[in-house]
């Protein structure tokens, strides 16, 4: 049985600040749409070179500091597709990071 991983988050104020300053640039110059469930959230992105090397760059960060979401991009024909999958106890985690490339206010983990 595979060791489920804890839910925490090891950014500090600083960091969870420049993390979301972060994702709300992107998000004001890339999203398209987001469709969000209760765990899960997909988010679609204008496709291009510097959106895919910075959605990259967040999900490897994202896997660094809250190890216990999953976070995959794919390419698509017209978009670049980030979908997030949170365990139980972690729903409000993907509303904040919906928010977040929403622009819609503060990431708290």
């Amino acid at each position: 049985m595979p060791e489920e991983l804890p839910i925490a988050c090891s950014l500090d104020a600083v960091d969870m600040s420049k993390r979301l300053a972060t994702m709300s640039a992107l998000g004001r110059s890339s999203l398209i749409e987001a469709e969000q469930g209760v765990r899960h959230a997909v988010l679609r992105f204008h496709p291009g070179a510097e959106t895919a090397e910075r959605l990259d760059e967040i999900v490897a960060a994202e896997a660094e500091c809250c190890a216990f979401l999953s976070m995959d991009v794919r390419e698509e024909s017209d978009a670049l597709q980030l979908t997030i999958a949170a365990p139980e106890g972690a729903e409000q985690l993907v509303d904040e990071i919906v928010g977040a490339f929403r622009g819609e206010g503060e990431l708290v983990k």
